[in-house]
């Protein structure tokens, strides 16, 4: 294993002021619990909002302070927030569907917002986040990346693991990481699949586990016969918020890449995250799989 090249863009935990109360917006997965629990290990004590149907209480948020808001509620948002005292916002974890306005409970909070929340709903996903990130800001919260909070989980620039790219998996990397860099530009996806120096799947609304799943079922149906190998590369869109939304990877991640017989995954290093990275690593190395943290966009790649 290499050692990582470059420190990961915007490291460095970001120390809070005393009086600060970080509420944390939590959809699925690890990362809010990992956000609330590196706000412990500062001594502060965050607040969680959980979204129904999301984030569950029983998933090891619910020893913080928390509430549960469905997302047809979200005109209570600001009023949740500042009852509990939060100054600055952290958006953690995914949220898989949108409101939808026929269920919207109205109220005062609402009816502020029902503007940006149109405007929202006709962009894709960055441009939702935006207009979510823009709100909050207007209505003096700080918001904060989950990167800031628990920088450890930020990728590093290099090879991560005992197993690195060939000559091969760099032509799967280019190709890759030039269609993840296009569908982003749209704001469709963050991440592609390449085999044989070529993009073969694009990362859409079902998320990278779908994006997966397709490959497999690609290889299991014979439309890949005879390739092997290939690689999953996942990057910042071009205009991404950095603060919310980083394309991330997981345990689950590296068992569907190997499912799906891919050779490794490539990750932009500062610009990613990397759950439970720990278990990430020894995992694909228990595999045989190979995890990069790819230089920003017009950096070098260190081959």
């Amino acid at each position: 294993m290499t050692t990582p090249k470059t420190t990961p863009e915007g490291a460095g935990r970001l120390r809070l002021a005393a009086g600060a109360k970080v509420g944390i917006i939590a959809g699925g997965g690890r990362l809010p619990l990992d956000v609330a629990d590196g706000l412990v290990a500062q001594g502060l004590a965050p607040f969680v909002l959980m979204v129904e149907g999301e984030a569950s209480p029983t998933g090891g948020l619910g020893r913080f302070e928390h509430e549960v808001l469905a997302i047809e509620s979200l005109g209570s948002l600001v009023g949740i927030l500042r009852r509990h005292g939060v100054t600055h916002v952290v958006l953690a974890g995914e949220i898989r569907r949108r409101p939808r306005l026929s269920a919207m409970r109205f109220n005062f909070g609402l009816l502020a917002v029902v503007p940006l929340v149109i405007s929202a709903l006709a962009r894709g996903d960055d441009g939702l986040l935006k207009v979510v990130v823009r709100g909050l800001e207007a209505r003096g919260f700080t918001v904060l990346g989950a990167h800031q909070i628990v920088p450890d989980l930020t990728t590093s620039e290099g090879s991560l693991t005992r197993t690195v790219p060939g000559k091969a998996d760099w032509r799967d990397i280019e190709a890759a990481r030039e269609a993840a860099v296009a569908i982003g530009a749209l704001d469709i996806g963050q991440g592609a699949v390449a085999i044989g120096g070529r993009a073969i799947a694009l990362e859409g609304i079902e998320g990278t586990d779908g994006l997966l799943e397709r490959v497999k079922a690609l290889r299991g149906h014979g439309r890949l016969a005879g390739k092997t190998g290939g690689v999953l590369v996942k990057c910042a869109k071009p205009e991404q918020e950095l603060r919310v939304d980083l394309p991330s990877i997981g345990l689950q991640t590296v068992e569907g890449a190997h499912a799906a017989g891919l050779a490794g995954i490539a990750v932009e290093a500062g610009r990613s995250l990397i759950l439970d990275s720990a278990a990430v690593i020894a995992r694909a190395d228990a595999l045989g799989l190979f995890v990069y943290g790819l230089p920003p966009r017009g950096g070098t790649d260190g081959r």
